[in-house]
């Protein structure tokens, strides 16, 4: 219901810039979703400086290897997205506006005499899984393994970390309390319970085709100037050695010796064994344990003796004498293990109080020579070993990776079978295949690999986990680019029509809107439009349940909250196929004055954005008392500067 508010503080980019700092480290890099990454400091500008502040300094290495790392972790969770989109949505200032903002709060801590210990920033990569074990402890190893990996110092992960929990020891206190007026609230509020009501009328641009063609030279200088439209997104062919545990069968197959080794080492599973079932019953003193036990003895069921008395009883299945000792006590396992079945226990003294038992049910299980469970072992022993077979094999192709061999050198040197896919776009696809599926074994790869720079090292990928991984590589790489002309001709003569056909439809909605403008209806208006168009339609609602939730209401929905009472407004209905003309007819105002609730969760949202709001206002504050400078050029270098080494993202 309040999403109308988030969108004043979020833009498309604005959730992953926010958590910039320890979001990209402890997010994109930390938390296990690592692929790839140009983290080095090889920058083209060395160490001049982005932005300087009272002794810090930006330099703009710094600040580029920053924006690629963020570009890639975009890339992550968006394969098709090209550093030229990211750059047109204002990705690269986003990166520098944080991170002049986070030099100006290290510049003004220092000054302040405010740093974060070292034990404060342990403590935080302690907690980051990408560097814990299976058992949720830090491992020094998985922590130096992937620092080598993504060719990140430990001091800058230190460095990024520090300055990630300084923003938030020093911004965080600024926002606490906001609290907006009543009087702010609530003209928010009822907006959200306002209603409105319109006529909107589409005049698609098919009713305006015209079947003559027109010239070469008009297409080419079309297609030319509209050849984004006709772009194709970058391909990749994507290079892979499956590794399969099936490689293994041979090899894991359990000797004699390894069988009777486990059969030994686990006698107490195989050996004879008695379990029971009991009844429990827990009551706070002796005393009236005794009582209940008394009614038991005197014909009672125990579970009808224990309802009398407000309370129910327990059953514990199939319990062997030291899971019933675990749960509730030597003492009380023992006494169970003396009764017979069916007789009543106790009082016995347990940890929770005092226990009446009942034996309902004895279990004896016979044992169970090596012979009877040869095959179980065997099918155990050989998952386990295949396992550890496959573990080891991919363990040592990646170390020989990081030693510096070649995709091809690993393979070949491994008795690995090199593949390559087609040229696939980063969704699977084939451009001149529209009927080609990936492989489930090329499906997983897709993002991965299109996630690396081309020349990246190769990288395990997981097809199946446990069971099946491929060794992968890009191939060759078809940077985004509109095809020639010729191959697409019959698609931008249709597009060439429909655009021609869209700016008469422009020009009808132009003129229905002047007319309307004068008085009369929308319905009358495209009824004397001279071409056969939709009839109107009547649409509107309240703004609460139209912008529910993150949904997007249609734009000819949306429009109307925009408008002045009485207008009309034409909109694009968008690639090229014509315009909406949408009239305001009605609006109801809202009132939330007896809704508690939510002028609640209004006064909650908006003093979210005000706290927000405070912080940003802060961070002026102290950049302008420091006199920060920047360097005006910095974010047109790094983008020179980017677009040229990810030239295949283009």
């Amino acid at each position: 219901m309040l999403s109308v508010f988030r969108s004043f503080i979020r833009s498309k980019f604005g959730a992953l810039f926010a958590i910039l700092f320890l979001g990209i480290i402890a997010g994109a890099f930390i938390m296990g979703d690592i692929t790839s990454g140009k983290f080095g400091n090889g920058s083209m500008f060395g160490g001049a400086s982005a932005a300087k502040a009272k002794g810090q300094s930006l330099s703009q290495g710094e600040f580029q290897d920053r924006v690629q790392r963020v570009f890639e972790n975009a890339r992550r969770s968006n394969p098709g997205l090209q550093i030229s989109d990211f750059f047109a949505q204002g990705g690269a200032a986003q990166v520098f506006d944080q991170l002049v903002a986070s030099l100006t709060l290290r510049a003004f801590a220092d000054d302040q005499g405010v740093h974060i210990s070292k034990r404060l920033v342990d403590a935080q990569i302690a907690q980051i899984p990408a560097f814990q074990d299976a058992a949720g402890n830090f491992s020094n190893d998985n922590f130096r393994a992937l620092l080598a990996r993504e060719r990140l110092t430990e001091q800058a992960l230190r460095d990024d970390i520090s300055r990630e929990i300084l923003q938030r020891q020093l911004l965080a206190p600024i926002g606490l309390g906001a609290r907006p007026s009543e009087t702010l609230v609530l003209p928010y509020a009822s907006l959200l319970l306002e209603a409105r009501q319109g006529t909107v009328a589409a005049i698609p641009a098919v009713a305006f085709l015209d079947d003559k063609n027109p010239t070469d030279a008009q297409l080419a200088d079309y297609y030319k100037k509209n050849s984004a439209r006709f772009t194709i997104p970058e391909q990749r062919q994507i290079r892979y050695a499956v590794v399969d545990s099936a490689r293994f069968v041979q090899a894991a197959n359990p000797t004699d010796a390894d069988i009777s080794a486990y059969y030994n080492q686990n006698k107490a599973t195989y050996a004879a064994r008695q379990s029971r079932t009991v009844e429990q019953l827990v009551l706070p003193t002796q005393a009236g344990a005794k009582a209940i036990a008394d009614q038991v003895k005197g014909g009672k069921s125990l579970a009808d003796a224990a309802r009398g008395a407000g309370l129910a009883v327990s059953t514990l299945a199939d319990q062997s004498r030291e899971a019933l000792a675990a749960s509730a006590s030597k003492t009380v396992a023992d006494a169970a293990w003396a009764a017979k079945q069916g007789e009543l226990v106790g009082p016995v003294r347990g940890s929770l109080g005092w226990l009446l038992l009942r034996v309902t049910a004895v279990n004896e299980t016979a044992a169970r020579p090596i012979a009877a469970v040869r095959g179980e072992i065997v099918e155990k022993l050989r998952v386990q070993k295949e396992k550890q077979l496959l573990t080891d094999f991919t363990g040592k192709l990646e170390d020989q990776i990081a030693d510096g061999g070649t995709f091809e050198e690993v393979v070949k040197d491994n008795g690995l079978t090199l593949e390559t896919s087609p040229a696939l776009l980063s969704t699977g696809k084939q451009v001149k295949d529209q009927t080609y599926l990936p492989t489930p074994d090329i499906q997983p790869l897709l993002a991965p690999v299109f996630a690396m720079s081309a020349d990246d090292d190769a990288q395990l990928v997981p097809i199946v986990a446990d069971k099946r991984y491929a060794l992968v590589a890009p191939g060759q790489i078809t940077a985004a680019a509109p095809p020639p002309l010729a191959e697409v001709k019959q698609l931008v003569l249709a597009q060439y029509k429909l655009n021609a056909g869209n700016l008469k439809a422009k020009a009808l909605a132009e003129q229905i809107q002047a007319k309307l403008a004068k008085g009369g209806s929308l319905a009358d208006a495209i009824a004397q439009a001279g071409v056969k168009l939709p009839a109107p339609q009547q649409l509107g609602g309240r703004r609460a349940d139209i912008m529910r939730g993150e949904q997007r209401p249609p734009a000819e929905v949306a429009i109307l909250f925009s408008m002045a009472a009485n207008t009309v407004k034409t909109l694009p209905i968008g690639q090229d196929r014509g315009y909406f003309v949408v009239q305001l007819n009605k609006i109801e105002r809202g009132d939330a004055k007896d809704q508690p609730q939510l002028l609640a969760q209004v006064r909650d949202q908006l003093g979210e954005v005000i706290g927000q709001e405070y912080g940003q206002q802060f961070e002026r504050a102290v950049e302008k008392e420091l006199k920060v400078t920047r360097n005006p050029n910095a974010v047109a270098q790094v983008r020179q500067a980017l677009s040229a080494t990810n030239s295949g993202d283009q």
